[in-house]
């Protein structure tokens, strides 16, 4: 059958109609379960899904995706959670799976970019998954199927709005792929290159010890920069993304953007926020915000005001001192960058927030300052050879 077409409300935006998706040839590979998805959404939907497809390929492990504005918040594989991720992520109530814990993950890399997030399940969404996502602000959800008890759960968010999109595994488009600008038409062959664990085999450092799980972090790190819009710098530890720097015209600022998002990750498992004491009735999006406000120097007095709404009690705010000192802690992480870096500076900024591994394309004429950087901080770098701009 030909011309298979969902029609949308509007574009990206109200005044952009008519809009439409749809093949010349064939079938839709999906089926809308429930709810009316948007232009947005269905950009957000199958850029989140090739993503937690090809992790579910390369890992073996369930995979998820926070998706917003066609860029991943963050993205995860389904391993056991420690208590402390548990209470930081507002899970610990929840028996998890791993479908449910990779999920869990990828919300809790940058809880305040996930708000109102588009969702990608590489796993057919159980009843704890269900739960996770009915407790939080989410637009809709894409998975390779649901139990009906999750799906009858899932139906009920939003008023009954809440978009669910089941996904056919065995879809692949064709090796071309085309989109207009201006009228002008572009064609390319689609991003296909498989990213494992080839892509670390030129080490170029001084140090070439990777341990086995970071090898995992930097090979999630890459994927989840195949579909983030460029510039992009992921930073990834334990089987999750924990902070994205994208779509920025400058690297460094890519770097320092998502490390200040790895630091508060990092922070949010500090002692004091795990204690904080929330009153009755605050919702999950407003602990988020307090506990943003509460990690920021440069939190205003006025905000601080408003804790007396949030809070049982007022909290003592950490030092600058305090929060250095646990962040010295940090450490192990991976990082992947989806071009070279032209300058030392990225890898000095990383080693500050725990930066251990780093795999990046390579190709700079300031290749030998960057190995040197990354031999003074004791560094393990592979170039990949591979760029993966992705606009």
């Amino acid at each position: 059958m030909k011309n298979i077409e969902v029609l949308l409300k509007y574009g990206c935006n109200p005044q952009q109609k008519p809009a439409r998706i749809y093949v010349k040839d064939g079938r839709l590979p999906f089926k809308i379960l429930n709810g009316n998805p948007g232009y947005i959404n269905f950009m957000d939907a199958f850029n989140s899904w090739q993503l937690v497809k090809e992790l579910k390929q390369v890992t073996n492990l369930p995979a998820a995706a926070s998706f917003k504005h066609v860029s991943p918040a963050g993205a995860a594989v389904g391993i056991p959670l420690n208590d402390a991720l548990k209470k930081s992520y507002f899970v610990k109530d929840i028996e998890l799976t791993p479908v449910a814990a990779a999920y869990a993950r990828a919300r809790g890399a940058d809880r305040m970019s996930s708000f109102g997030d588009w969702a990608a399940i590489s796993e057919v969404v159980d009843l704890p998954t269900a739960i996770i996502l009915s407790k939080s602000v989410s637009d809709g959800i894409i998975a390779r199927g649901y139990t009906e008890e999750a799906l009858q759960l899932l139906k009920r968010k939003k008023k009954g709005n809440y978009c669910v999109i089941e996904m056919d595994w065995d879809y692949e488009p064709e090796d071309i792929e085309k989109r207009e600008i201006y009228g002008i038409t572009f064609e390319q062959k689609r991003n296909d290159i498989l990213i494992n664990e080839d892509v670390l085999r030129n080490m170029v450092t001084k140090n070439k010890n990777i341990t086995g799980d970071a090898k995992r972090d930097l090979i999630i790190s890459m994927i989840t920069l195949k579909y983030t819009q460029s510039n992009s710098v992921c930073f990834a530890i334990d089987g999750q993304v924990i902070g994205v720097g994208a779509g920025q015209q400058s690297r460094v600022h890519c770097t320092r953007l998502a490390a200040s998002k790895a630091d508060i990750w990092y922070l949010r498992q500090h002692p004091a926020v795990l204690n904080l004491s929330f009153k009755e009735g605050v919702s999950m999006p407003e602990m988020d915000n307090a506990i943003d406000q509460y990690l920021r120097d440069d939190v205003t007095s006025v905000e601080m005001q408003e804790w007396k709404n949030v809070f049982k009690e007022l909290p003592k705010k950490l030092t600058k001192e305090e929060k250095l000192a646990w962040l010295s802690n940090f450490t192990g992480v991976s990082l992947g960058s989806d071009a070279f870096f032209p300058f030392r500076d990225n890898i000095d900024r990383a080693a500050q927030s725990g930066v251990k591994y780093v795999i990046q394309p390579g190709g700079s004429l300031r290749d030998n300052s960057v190995i040197e950087a990354c031999d003074e901080y004791d560094m393990a770098m592979a170039f990949s050879g591979i760029r993966l701009f992705h606009h």
